[in-house]
């Protein structure tokens, strides 16, 4: 089980060091700029309107696929391909949550509004109600304390 939890956290922490990166990347880029982009223009709000909405539908839609199908991979009886599909489920819910964050971050960057900030903020919390352990493991799929040991 150690092995599972150690899969997902490696995407858990390659989507914080993305944003990190993308962070220092864009202090370093905008750092010697005297100007930045207008954020009332047409072109920030279009952007900052698409980050937004990307926040809003994907945090929920990636939660709530996750738990649904959480709750038909716990029916499987083979628990390998039961694990299996839980690691590429939570993989990608951390993915669709996680592109938020880094999106928001970059787009901050350029327009340096604090609706991305909080944009952000928002997709980093939902990504630390993903962080993957072995009892939340155990818990969605219903599995046994003996059957963890392997």
């Amino acid at each position: 089980m150690e092995k599972v939890v150690k899969r997902i956290y490696f995407a858990y922490s390659l989507i914080y060091t993305a944003a990190v990166l993308s962070a220092m990347i864009g202090y370093l880029i905008n750092m010697n700029r005297t100007t930045s982009v207008d954020p009332k223009s047409s072109e920030s709000i279009v952007l900052s309107t698409i980050v937004i909405l990307y926040i809003i539908i994907s945090i929920p839609a990636a939660l709530a696929l996750f738990h649904k199908n959480t709750k038909k991979w716990a029916a499987i009886e083979d628990n390998y391909t039961k694990i299996n599909k839980y690691v590429a489920g939570a993989i990608w819910r951390l993915l669709a949550i996680g592109f938020g964050f880094v999106l928001s971050v970059i787009v901050f960057n350029f327009i340096r509004t604090e609706s991305m900030i909080f944009c952000a903020l928002i997709a980093a919390v939902a990504l630390i109600f993903c962080k993957p352990t072995e009892r939340k493991i155990t818990s969605d799929l219903k599995l046994e304390e003996d059957d963890t040991e392997e």
